[in-house]
């Protein structure tokens, strides 16, 4: 399907594209989504019949739904956010900004505003947060008919019908049973099969032994319960025994999904790092300028005095520059190939440790084999680089002074690629503005001072 869709969005071809998305199942339309570029995604979610793509929009992840609320227009974001599940919405309203939130939650209707503000009012992490209010009640001195009755009167409102919690008329749980229970409580035909003379009651086909969480309980823990005892749905209550909502089955998937990612980012010592990065973010890209002046400017005027340093240095040689000119010409392939080293070394450790690769408390071993990596990639493009300028110059000595410095510098990048991150990592610096240019500045002068020290070394007969 994603090849059909991506073939009518290149050909502009829109009937077409509307007309597959017509057909297509909800989860045939979600896969495809995630292999589209984000204005694919927009376009493709454009052309959805409502009620599909209201389906879609509450499967997708809250950044992919922040995505495409962003192209919305207010009416269509207030009508989205509107009709999702309360659990859903709270979920969204979580992860946007408090201003924006509150626009939309002042929106909303005043019965899904009062859900909403029920939920919200919970503390983070815990069953009242992720618990939806949509769910049926069943009392036990109704009969098998009344009860499906109120099911098929309330189902296309509430997130599941699958279990169903009786309740007393204080709201307090007395019993569990299963959708499927009932309709085999009815009989084949429709003729409930009674245990008396008289109609079968609720009372009578319910489990007594309902198992419930606090509204205050971990919501890890929720999710490990459903797991552990294959439950679809969980009812949750106050400090009163009142059931004010259930968790279902795929809001404990998506507590253990991220739950795991968490995990993996603790292990490798990033939860702090990961809950500052977007505050961060949010000033260097829409903060004040004087703001993003006291991050960016400290790092910059730091670096400018490494720059001015790396002046001295090449006035103290001067004298050598003046005597073998052909010693100015490699300055830029030294500075320029560590950089790039420096480049690869610190993205290669930014992703290994947003990944989980990389344990910042066990950072010796993976600094280790960069350094050795560096060492590698050093000797390679060092005796490549020696060669050519020995034969290149005439002068095999300045070629072994560029061979050796290439050798070093490139050694110094890599191990800079790793160290300084990890450095402003653990004294909680931004490292988004930090890092770059630091080790620019200390690769630049680490550069200088080895390919002037070998010059010296090997051509101070000629200077």
């Amino acid at each position: 399907m994603i090849k059909k869709i991506l073939e009518y969005i290149e050909n502009k071809n829109l009937d077409a594209l509307k007309a597959i998305l017509t057909t297509a199942e909800e989860m045939e339309i979600l896969h495809a989504y995630h292999d589209l570029s984000p204005k694919q995604q927009t376009l493709v979610f454009r052309m959805l019949q409502k009620d599909t793509a209201m389906a879609v929009f509450e499967l997708l992840d809250t950044d992919q739904q922040q995505h495409l609320i962003a192209s919305f227009k207010e009416e269509t974001t207030i009508e989205f956010v509107n009709e999702m599940a309360p659990d859903d919405r709270v979920r969204l309203l979580d992860e946007m900004p408090a201003g924006v939130a509150q626009r939309l939650i002042a929106s909303l209707s005043p019965e899904e505003r009062e859900s909403t503000n029920v939920l919200m009012g919970y503390e983070e992490e815990t069953a009242g947060r992720i618990m939806t209010t949509e769910f049926i009640t069943l009392r036990r001195n109704m009969t098998v008919d009344e009860a499906l009755d109120k099911v098929s009167v309330q189902a296309e409102d509430k997130e599941t019908v699958y279990t169903l919690f009786v309740t007393d008329d204080a709201k307090k749980l007395e019993g569990v049973l299963t959708l499927k229970t009932l309709l085999i409580a009815r009989g084949p035909t429709g003729r409930v099969i009674s245990k008396t003379d008289g109609n079968t009651h609720i009372s009578d086909i319910m489990s007594k032994s309902a198992i419930s969480v606090p509204t205050d309980m971990d919501q890890e823990e929720v999710a490990r319960i459903l797991q552990e005892l294959d439950l679809l749905a969980i009812p949750v209550v106050d400090s009163e025994g009142r059931v004010v909502g259930i968790v279902t089955i795929d809001d404990a998937v998506d507590v253990l999904e991220d739950e795991v990612t968490e995990d993996i980012l603790d292990s490798a010592g990033l939860v702090d790092i990961t809950g500052n990065e977007s505050d961060r973010s949010e000033l260097l890209v829409n903060g004040k300028l004087w703001a993003i002046w006291k991050v960016r400017l400290p790092i910059l005027l730091i670096t400018l005095a490494f720059g001015m340093f790396s002046g001295v240095i090449i006035g103290e040689f001067e004298a050598s520059l003046e005597s073998i000119a052909a010693v100015a010409i490699f300055i830029p392939l030294i500075m320029g190939m560590s950089g790039n080293v420096g480049t690869q070394s610190s993205t290669v450790f930014a992703r290994g440790v947003a990944l989980g690769h990389i344990d910042m408390k066990k950072f010796l071993k993976p600094f280790l084999k960069e350094v050795g990596i560096g060492l590698s990639i050093g000797i390679v493009i060092g005796a490549a680089s020696g060669v050519i300028s020995a034969i290149w110059q005439g002068e095999p000595m300045l070629g072994l002074a560029v061979g050796l410095s290439l050798i070093a510098t490139v050694t110094t990048a890599s191990l800079l690629g790793f160290l300084v991150p990890f450095v402003l990592i653990r004294f909680n610096v931004d490292q988004a503005a930090g890092s770059a240019p630091i080790i620019t500045s200390i690769k630049d002068i680490v550069g200088l001072l080895m390919y002037f020290l070998f010059v010296n070394i090997f051509m101070g007969n000629m200077l």
